[in-house]
């Protein structure tokens, strides 16, 4: 089954467009430009929007339980706490405010190494990856970060590490690294994945496969990138529902609004001699079936 019925959620020019997160407490989407060191938020009620510039490029942008952010920089992760937002008139961005009092939780400088996605375990911690800046093959990591500070490194070879996900009952974890062009699950355990192994494979030519989110159903959607689409796979790894759009690289995407039933997806015009108008912009589409609530960083 494909779709093709998009509408433009949030017109933008960013450069690495990421990350999107439904802030269910808040009612908002949080989504990143990586490039342009920026967290922006975005209402789709009210069409309100703020952006909050980091001193580093960051790899993605969650709530925390209790207010504010936790964030993936180039060095670590760090902690913003909740503080006043500030947006433009007519629900433009102003390009300031954002939550108050950062500090770090963990840091770990590496020249050349910076942070790519994360996601939020049901157990409140924080799965967080890296990349080298050459996408060098070893070069990245995935760690699971406690809401303590404690940092366990649970992948040591890795490219890009991107999309990560649970099934809706918390027993499964799925996982991309981007230039393998897979799609792999894990066995959890509630803190624990291992049992690695392919659930499916995009062919060379399709794009490759980048950020995802799992739905109720316990299917997994799927960017991909220099793919210009959005695809579902059942959890035997079949292939049965593609989102065609406009944009050559899709990078990410979360089900948001009130019932979850809305596909937002973010997109990238980073590389691109022509850009399409729409390249950096974040799309939307109304009713593509039923997502799961993201739970918060409990740290």
């Amino acid at each position: 089954m494909t779709y093709a019925s998009y509408e433009v959620a949030v017109l933008a020019e960013a450069a690495l467009g990421e990350g999107p997160t439904w802030d269910a407490d808040a009612q908002r989407l949080i989504w990143i430009d990586i490039l342009g060191s920026r967290v922006h938020t975005y209402d789709p009620v009210s069409g309100r929007r703020t952006v909050m510039a980091t001193e580093q490029h960051v790899g993605a942008a969650k709530p925390r339980v209790g207010g504010g952010l936790v964030v993936n920089l180039r060095d670590g992760v760090g902690l913003y706490g909740p503080g006043g937002e500030s947006a433009g008139d007519s629900g433009a961005s102003d390009g300031s405010g954002g939550p108050g009092g950062f500090r770090w939780l963990w840091r770990e400088v590496v020249p050349g190494r910076r942070a790519n996605d994360a996601a939020v375990a049901p157990d409140g911690a924080l799965w967080a990856g890296t990349m080298r800046y050459d996408e060098a093959p070893g070069g990245g990591t995935l760690s699971r970060v406690a809401p303590d500070g404690t940092v366990e490194t649970v992948l040591d070879d890795v490219a890009v590490s991107n999309g990560t996900g649970w099934s809706p009952d918390g027993r499964l974890m799925y996982y991309i690294d981007s230039p393998t062009r897979r799609i792999d699950v894990f066995d959890f355990d509630g803190q624990r994945a291992d049992g690695r192994r392919e659930l499916a494979v995009v062919e060379e030519g399709d794009g490759f496969p980048d950020g995802l989110t799992v739905d109720a159903d316990g299917c997994v959607w799927v960017a991909l990138w220099d793919g210009g689409a959005v695809r579902r796979y059942t959890p035997d790894g079949k292939l049965d529902r593609v989102v065609e759009l406009p944009v050559p690289r899709p990078t990410a995407c979360v089900f948001g609004g009130a019932d979850l039933t809305d596909l937002y997806i973010t997109t990238a015009r980073t590389g691109l001699e022509a850009p399409h108008p729409l390249a950096g912009s974040v799309l939307v589409v109304p009713g593509a079936g039923k997502g799961l609530p993201q739970p918060a960083f409990a740290g």
